[in-house]
């Protein structure tokens, strides 16, 4: 897919900084759950999830998770 900044502002903000910082402006989209589990569908879903997963950081709305 391609993405314009009238599609989805903040997102599309998100690529283009991911691209000046490594070069590449891509970002892979998946399901966001764990093996065998049900797909992330609420905030409590992702962060649960998040602290399950070896993931490093979280976006969710307006608020940026660290491990």
């Amino acid at each position: 897919q391609t993405l314009t900044i009238e599609d989805n502002g903040r997102f599309y903000e998100v690529v283009k900084e991911f691209g000046r910082i490594t070069g590449v402006p891509v970002l892979l989209n998946t399901s966001f759950n764990g093996p065998g589990e049900p797909i992330v569908e609420s905030p409590k879903d992702a962060l649960d999830c998040f602290n399950r997963l070896d993931l490093d950081i979280l976006i969710l709305e307006d608020y940026i998770v660290y491990k």
